[in-house]
């Protein structure tokens, strides 16, 4: 059998420091191209589950022993990424603590997630109005929709 040529597979994590008053979320800005600020993620390694890479990739990149407290979503534009296509598995986790930049993470933001830095890169704006809609209302985005549902 010929093995399929599939879109690499990354994860994205988006952290809440729960220790901080209105539970804050860590941005990075990435050291490697593109540049820009993105949420701390990366690819998913061989042998490894989606959820131990975001665990890992946070540690890594924050320091930041994070645990984790929803899956987002699934965002596989082949746009999102101008390296390649690739899809990513976005989760939404907790720590306590001061994040450190280290790895590919150049700097470190804690910032509210509506007052977000720029340039924001890969699909992390759209990822991010999916979090706050889901934040402020407690539902998730559908499978390509471009925004969450209205909670009724």
């Amino acid at each position: 059998m010929t093995k399929p040529i599939t879109p690499l597979l990354t994860v994205d994590i988006i952290i809440e420091l729960k220790d901080r008053p209105d539970c804050p979320i860590v941005m990075i800005r990435r050291r490697n191209p593109p540049h820009g600020w993105a949420f701390p993620g990366g690819f998913v390694d061989i042998g490894e589950s989606v959820e131990q890479a975001a665990v890992r990739e946070a540690m890594e990149e924050t320091g930041l022993d994070v645990v984790l407290s929803n899956l987002l979503g699934c965002y596989s534009d082949p746009a999102r990424d101008p390296r390649g296509h690739t899809a990513s598995v976005v989760y939404v986790a907790r720590a306590s603590g001061s994040p450190v930049a280290a790895d590919d993470a150049a700097e470190i933001l804690v910032c509210e997630p509506e007052l977000p830095p720029e340039p924001l890169v890969f699909d992390h704006g759209r990822i991010l109005l999916d979090y706050v809609s889901y934040r402020n209302r407690g539902v998730l985005p559908l499978p390509g929709s471009t925004k969450a549902p209205v909670k009724e």
